[in-house]
């Protein structure tokens, strides 16, 4: 029976991905589609608003620095929105302006879709912040990204120069997948129990006759675009293990799905790009086997208990219920842990410090290798990095000059590739090491040891990601961590994102090979292997040190 709550979300999960696929395709080429007679009066009117000229194509140059210049734009008045908090007039909580460091980190944060939270929602922002910055850019972190992934695919297949428009992408994405999706979503939750009103915090009168402020808001339009677009964070402290965001196993299944439908639809939007099914589901295939592996480490090694208190004779047949909820258990908590680090969300329903060694490895592992799906179009794009990386070192092992989807890959590319992969350990390793040599650092963690380090690597992961999840033990907000977090938050997204555009405007400018019979065939189940233990290799080769000091010693010096 528990299993059937692993089971059952991902067979629905497989069943939308085709349909929502299609409909993405349609989407991002503009062919006809459902309610495009609704949508285009929608979008012309933020055209002609705008002034856009939705015929004008963009090189990755062009493409790339719309992207700085709308997301930097948008940062800075996030900024101000929050420091000015005490001005607001949606404010009937009284809630004061966000101290310097903070909002230099939540701004990032939000404009990066990592939606990491050094604060409580509930105590420390307005609702007119909650909308105006956190909801807001939801949307619009979610719909870069989205917009990335496909002038990325339109560059590495396309046989023009140009890699689309930036502010069509991107205002087709929000009016026609985000918002849609979002109404739907809220309108379940709604009906779930969760709240969605302006009026302030209730005080009631407890059993045990005491007075309590019940904190609400506009909690269901938050928990519908934060999962879709692979946000993250929570109007609340405790997140989605807080009654008032996830109440029941129906929403708990609702925002699995979210989290899911567009980072694995965007892979069959690929194969039906590419006019090869079988490319985007090899694709799929590797990101699914690399997800396959971890869920299972996580469920089984919460289900087999916490080996502490195995130790000292007690009971573990319910498994490792320490910070999680009672409502969702083992099955369901596991399952949203590994879902929100692969497809890198960043929402909890459970306490990731709280968990096992072996069991926070998992999210820690996800997070690392980043390409389990990942996020809004990020993931994908990390996994057709590997995917060109494994042509070419599969061409160096056989004498010929690799290519791949029809185009000769040569050096520009390559160094490219191996830059946008260095980013991501480089940037996790660095800042670790500095935090553990700095008293500023060193102040913030709460454990000693191995569960330590952990939390540590795991924050600066988090951020390097995009993620947002953390070890919430850490005494994070700190003008030290909320510096160096929003500093690696802002690197880990818009380098590797630059980056791969760079590799696909290069890729664009490139004439189509005809396929020979010594073409490497990418779009078979020997590639889909190759692929995955080419990550693998490469994510132990950057981590296992990390990993050895961390998780795994913990889990060695537990058990023996």
């Amino acid at each position: 029976m528990e299993i059937l709550q692993i089971i059952i979300p991902l067979v629905i999960f497989m069943l939308l991905v085709v349909p929502m696929g299609r409909y993405l395709y349609k989407m991002s080429t503009r062919e006809k589609a459902f309610g495009d007679v609704f949508f285009d009066v929608i979008d012309n009117f933020i055209y002609k608003v705008c002034r856009i000229d939705k015929s004008e194509e963009m090189t990755w140059k062009e493409y790339v620095i719309s992207i700085i210049v709308v997301n930097g734009v948008m940062t800075v008045l996030a900024y101000i929105i929050l420091r000015t908090q005490s001005f607001h007039f949606l404010n009937p909580n009284k809630i004061g302006g966000m101290e310097q460091s903070l909002t230099f980190n939540t701004a990032i944060s939000f404009m990066t879709n990592t939606n990491l939270q050094n604060y409580s929602g509930e105590s420390g922002l307005s609702y007119l912040s909650q909308m105006l910055v956190i909801i807001s850019m939801m949307f619009t972190s979610a719909a870069t990204g989205f917009s990335a992934a496909l002038a990325f695919m339109r560059g590495i297949i396309g046989k023009q120069k140009t890699l689309g428009n930036f502010f069509v992408d991107l205002t087709r994405v929000i009016t026609r997948v985000l918002l849609p999706l979002s109404v739907i979503v809220t309108l379940l939750l709604v009906a779930q129990g969760v709240p969605q009103t302006l009026s302030g915090a209730h005080t009631v009168t407890t059993i045990e006759g005491k007075l309590q402020d019940i904190a609400l808001g506009p909690v269901a339009a938050l928990e519908s675009i934060k999962h879709i677009g692979t946000n993250g964070g929570g109007f609340f402290g405790a997140n989605s293990a807080h009654p008032f965001e996830n109440p029941t196993p129906i929403t708990n299944l609702i925002e699995l799905l979210s989290m899911m439908i567009l980072p694995g639809s965007i892979v069959y939007t690929f194969g039906l790009m590419t006019k090869n099914k079988k490319q985007g589901w090899t694709i799929f295939a590797a990101m699914g086997t690399l997800f396959l592996i971890m869920l299972p480490v996580c469920y089984l090694s919460e289900k087999a208990g916490n080996p502490v208190l195995a130790n000292v004779g007690l009971n573990q047949f319910m498994g490792n219920m320490e910070g999680k909820e009672v409502r969702f258990g083992i099955p369901q908590s596991s399952l949203f842990t590994t879902v929100t680090t692969a497809f890198t969300t960043g929402t909890v329903n459970s306490m990731n410090d709280s968990l096992t060694p072996l069991g926070g490895l998992v999210p820690l592992m996800n997070m690392m290798l980043n390409v389990a799906f990942g996020g809004k179009g990020v993931g994908f794009m990390n996994m057709i990095m590997y995917a060109i990386l494994t042509v070419f070192l599969c061409g160096l092992m056989v004498g010929r000059t690799p290519e791949f989807l029809s185009k000769k890959l040569e050096g520009r590319e390559i160094k490219l590739i191996a830059l946008a992969i260095i980013v991501h350990p480089f940037l996790i390793l660095m800042f670790s090491a500095l935090a553990l040599i700095v008293p500023q650092g060193l102040a913030g963690i709460s454990n000693s040891g191995f569960h330590g380090l952990t939390q540590v690597v795991y924050q600066f992961t988090s951020s390097a990601a995009n993620n947002g999840s953390g070890f919430e033990g850490l005494a994070d907000n700190t003008m030290f961590w909320n510096t160096t977090t929003g500093i690696v938050m802002f690197l880990g997204r818009y380098l590797s994102m630059i980056t791969l555009i760079a590799v696909a405007g290069s890729l664009a400018s490139k004439r189509a090979i005809p396929e020979t019979a010594g073409t490497f065939k990418t779009d078979n189940a020997m590639f889909s292997i190759t692929l995955v233990v080419i990550v693998l290799i490469i994510g132990a080769l950057t981590f296992l040190p990390a990993i050895a000091l961390g998780p795994i010693a913990e889990h060695l010096t537990l058990i023996r």
